[in-house]
């Protein structure tokens, strides 16, 4: 029997019954994103800001604070280290040029597009905060994709609903009450200036930026936004009888001017001024519910009803909850930053390793195309990838690690010197070939796999007297930990430049072109992984085991899970070292994706139901809230790359890897308790 879609995902359409400010649901598209509190617009504001910050988000929504004038001209100086007898420069001190250096990191960032939220009025027009609202009663209907909220204010009943339109970056709100009729509540839209701190948002600075009425009709007002060299438009079509009153230097009131109960806004927020009509809300409402109604109608679903374990039904809400948030988080034109459009993480740049983990499910989920929406982004920044890499004495294109839209490197001591980000294009332009073998495919990727190779190879050192290639140093692995002078032949990214470079030949040769013969020395001769007291460690510098190195990613895991064990990896000690980390890592000082990385192996290592105990471990940096996010600290209030590891760890169980047999979903416990229904989820590598 077909799986129930609808049923199964209307199950887990998340509910409020009061306010959670750390449990904020939101409406998007990939590419914008509106969070809202329990009314459904952005009232509560200063309630939510200390714990999860009420946003408005877009892929295209950067600021830039003017450089100071004593920066002008000036360019940053490169830390230099040591590269087998030549110096390689990195952007990876402040000292000396501590001013240029922190404003190159916050700049450019993401902001807060604008707020809008219910205010009261009085009957001297007066406009007033909502101190408190009562008997709530909010779902996120997650099959049409929307939200709405019932309450009370003074004992008046307010309804809410909120949607976003799948194509436009325009929210939409519908708001009925008696109170609306009286004039007695309204919404209030408000700009601030922009900040790179996780709210988004400057309040406190109205003479630094404008906003000018553009255009204005019966139905509708556009507003320009002028915040130093960015502009922006903002055009709300608004239903009959509703009235705009301009109430500050940023700030407009809405509310309905002749009798009724209803109010009806759709607010677009776009970089030019729209070419077409805005659509009124019932047209923004039928859209959204054809664009979900379509989303989880096609592409990877898991039914976990009829499983007798008690965890199967948490695991089943996770996995939609993660469906729906990066699908309005991660699939956009721009690679997402950590908490991706929800509120800002390091400033709302993108972090290309973590790009991965937001992303790369997308495929196992028949949603190919959800990936390559931002595996385009990386031609964009081609050249400046390439020139990267020449300046650094390599070949090829050396992708950066922390981003804006120009792809710039953000300077670090820490960034610039990661290299596990590099063979992460290779392994997207692949998983979309698996799901949609062809030349054309080959043709259009080729550019970006190619040169992504040329660099790995040029980046391996050949070390003549151990007749070996060498990863670094300098090199900072995916557990941060570690100093990069020291740091050689990390664990994990050793493993992974032979799986892309092997991957990189596969597409010469489908492509009818010979095998290139210096990619195929570095394989032959890639150094061995590192082993010590019979498990195997971050580095083969490591200092210790896991005395003092054992926080942060526990990446030593990833060869045999998140890879196929390609690399030469020995079985016996890849399971004593998960046996030593799960016995021996501070789980508490660890990260979202740790998780199903660790279950991932233990899938491969045929232990199917510690699988399940460390997807499920309770940790604070496992916990899933009510809206499916998962905190990680007080500055990263949601942490967007857990979601999409474990959308990888739960399609790789269900569909199963290449070479795990016939068994039907191979990765969960073969027992009575475990039910595994699954529909059009592809297997992993």
């Amino acid at each position: 029997m077909p799986i129930c879609r609808e049923r199964l995902v209307r199950k887990h359409s998340p509910k409020h019954r009061g306010m959670d400010v750390r449990s904020p649901f939101s409406v998007g598209n990939g590419d914008f994103c509106f969070s809202a509190d329990i009314t459904g617009l952005q009232t509560f504001e200063q309630e939510y800001s200390q714990a999860l910050p009420l946003c408005t988000l877009s892929s295209w929504g950067w600021h830039t604070e003017p450089m100071p004038q004593d920066l002008i001209g000036s360019s940053l100086r490169l830390k230099e280290y040591d590269t087998y007898g030549r110096k390689v420069g990195y952007p990876a001190s402040a000292e000396g040029q501590e001013e240029l250096f922190y404003w190159s990191r916050l700049n450019p960032h993401r902001f807060h597009l604008g707020r809008l939220g219910l205010v009261q009025i009085a009957e001297n027009g007066k406009i007033g905060d909502i101190k408190k609202v009562e008997e709530v009663n909010q779902e996120l209907d997650l099959w049409d994709g929307l939200l709405t909220s019932s309450f009370e204010i003074e004992h008046q009943d307010v309804q809410v609903e909120t949607c976003c339109h799948p194509t436009l970056d325009a929210a939409a709100f519908s708001v009925r009450s008696s109170l609306i009729e009286t004039q007695s509540l309204g919404v209030l839209l408000k700009f601030p200036y922009g900040s790179p701190a996780v709210p988004a948002a400057d309040w406190e600075s109205p003479d630094k930026h404008r906003t000018e009425i553009a255009a204005q009709q019966s139905d509708q007002v556009t507003l320009l936004r002028v915040m130093n060299s960015e502009r922006y438009f903002v055009t709300i079509r608004y239903s009959e009888g509703v009235m705009v009153q301009r109430v500050g230097k940023h700030e407009f009131l809405f509310y309905q001017n002749h009798a009724g109960r209803m109010m009806e806004l759709v607010c677009s927020f776009s970089c030019a001024p729209l070419r077409a009509s805005l659509p009124s809300y019932e047209p923004v409402q039928r859209a959204a519910a054809a664009h979900w109604n379509s989303f989880w109608s096609h592409g990877g679903i898991i039914d976990l009803s009829e499983s007798k374990d008690p965890r199967a039904h948490e695991i089943e809400r996770r996995v939609i909850l993660s469906q729906y948030l990066t699908a309005i988080q991660c699939s956009g034109s721009m690679l997402p930053q950590e908490t991706g459009l929800t509120c800002n993480s390091w400033y709302g740049k993108a972090h290309l390793e973590m790009h991965f983990w937001h992303a790369a499910h997308f495929a196992l989920w028949g949603r190919t195309h959800m990936l390559e929406n931002s595996l385009w982004w990386y031609y964009s920044i081609l050249d400046s990838a390439r020139q990267r890499a020449q300046h650094q004495g390599y070949a090829g294109v050396r992708w950066p690690k922390m981003v804006g839209p120009d792809g710039q490197e953000s300077p670090s001591p820490i960034n610039p010197l990661l290299i596990w980000q590099q063979p992460h294009p290779i392994v997207y332009a692949e998983l979309c070939y698996r799901a949609r073998p062809s030349i054309a495919l080959l043709q259009t990727y080729k550019d970006v796999v190619f040169n992504t190779a040329e660099f790995m190879a040029s980046f391996a050192h050949y070390d003549a007297q151990m007749d070996r290639y060498v990863l670094g140093p300098p090199v900072i692995p995916a557990q941060e930990n570690h100093q990069p002078e020291v740091t050689i032949n990390p664990t994990f990214e050793l493993a992974y430049w032979g799986f892309a470079l092997s991957i990189a030949q596969k597409w010469r040769q489908r492509l009818g072109l010979k095998r290139n013969h210096q990619w195929d020395n570095v394989l032959e001769k890639l150094s061995k992984l590192p082993v010590n007291d019979g498990v195997y460690v971050a580095h083969e510098n490591c200092p210790d085991t896991f005395e003092r190195f054992n926080y942060d990613h526990p990446s030593m895991l990833a060869p045999l899970g998140l890879l196929p064990g390609s690399a030469g990896v020995d079985e016996d000690i890849m399971s004593n070292t998960l046996k030593k980390v799960l016995k021996e890592w501070e789980w508490e000082h660890t990260w979202g994706w740790d998780y199903p990385m660790a279950a991932m192996t233990a899938a491969r290592l045929g232990q199917q139901s510690l699988a399940i105990d460390i997807l499920l471990m309770d940790t604070p940096k496992n916990a899933y809230s009510s809206n499916g996010h998962v905190w990680q600290r007080p500055d990263l209030p949601i942490y967007l790359p857990a979601n999409g590891g474990l959308l990888l760890a739960i399609g790789m169980m269900a569909a199963g890897w290449d070479g795990s047999g016939v068994h039907h979903a191979p990765g969960f416990p073969c027992n009575k308790d475990w039910v595994v229904k699954y529909e059009d989820i592809l297997p992993w590598f």
